[in-house]
């Protein structure tokens, strides 16, 4: 895949998608503030890795780290929507400066595609299920505002600039090296890392609330097929995720069977902004990008829960 460059690279998704590519002979640059990202994240890869400490807010650290690449991968972002509740300004310029630098920043270098980590956040918490790509947004946090306008400004840079852009809306990430300890971090890390630890997990609400949750594995192939594809993609917006619903009981009962947690289970009131239900149809990712499930959310969870065990993990 020739030259590449990821921002974000030092966090859970981008170290991953870093990962892949160099196992494919790519070439791989990689820009990140350190803010979320942590530098072990990529340390087993460092040396293979042209690692740029910088912020895809700074103009000109952006322009430099886009130089000679045919391709970017955006990841850098505040991915948390209860920080984007409280902080939406602070939250602003990570999420959607940000986007627009690089975006701009890949155009003036000549990049190929720029492939962008966007949200299913963007659907809001419209009952309509599963969740469509030509379904009417309907953002309800800061998070999902910049997320989804960030896809806006990619559609734009396809049609008035001739940028080739791709993208993908992610459901609930989960894998290896996803840090529990994070305020970012989605609820299956913080279940792990509880249970392993013999604290009590943390449901907030009734545990009704169901997520597609899908295994990294699967964002890292997603990512790829979007760069690898046809034209024919450029300009688009794909859901990456599994097309299954789990609810937050289920996914902690499974997580308790792996690890054999015997405690309690600690419930608290709903969080503003936080989504009811959620499961993606990836139908026209399959067929215009040719993605499949590489690991369910079974399977995944095994492979998940078996690297936290080798970890030094603080129960949060």
């Amino acid at each position: 895949m020739s030259k590449v460059l990821i921002t974000g690279v030092a966090g859970f998704i981008g170290s991953s998608i870093a990962r892949a590519l160099l196992a494919e002979g790519a070439e791989v640059r990689g820009l990140d503030n350190l803010s979320t990202g942590k530098l072990e994240n990529i340390e087993q890869i460092r040396n293979g890795i042209d690692f740029r400490h910088g912020d895809v807010q700074d103009a000109v650290a952006v322009a430099d780290a886009c130089k000679g690449v045919d391709y970017v991968f955006h990841e850098a972002a505040i991915p948390s929507v209860p920080v984007s509740v409280a902080d939406p300004v602070g939250t602003n310029g990570p999420n959607l400066i940000g986007t627009l630098q690089v975006l701009e920043a890949a155009r003036q270098a000549g990049v190929k595609r720029v492939v962008y980590a966007a949200s299913s956040a963007a659907y809001g918490d419209s009952p309509e299920l599963p969740k469509r790509e030509d379904m009417a947004p309907a953002p309800l946090s800061a998070y999902a505002v910049q997320k989804l306008t960030g896809e806006y400004y990619l559609t734009s840079y396809a049609k008035m600039y001739g940028l080739e852009t791709v993208s993908l809306r992610y459901f609930n990430i989960f894998g290896p090296r996803q840090d529990p300890t994070s305020q970012y971090s989605g609820v299956l890390a913080r279940f792990i890392s509880q249970m392993l630890a013999g604290t009590k997990p943390t449901i907030f609400g009734d545990g009704s609330t169901s997520r597609d949750f899908t295994y990294i594995d699967n964002v890292v192939s997603a990512n790829l097929l979007a760069a690898k594809s046809g034209s024919h993609v450029a300009g688009k917006v794909f859901n990456v995720a599994t097309g299954t619903s789990v609810t937050l009981l289920e996914a902690y009962e499974e997580v308790r069977r792996i690890t054999g947690y015997a405690g309690d289970l600690d419930f608290k009131p709903e969080r503003v902004g936080d989504i009811k239900h959620s499961v993606a149809d990836i139908s026209l990712a399959r067929k215009e990008l040719g993605y499949g499930v590489v690991a369910d959310f079974a399977a995944g969870l095994e492979e998940t829960i078996a690297w936290y065990r080798t970890q030094t993990v603080a129960a949060v």
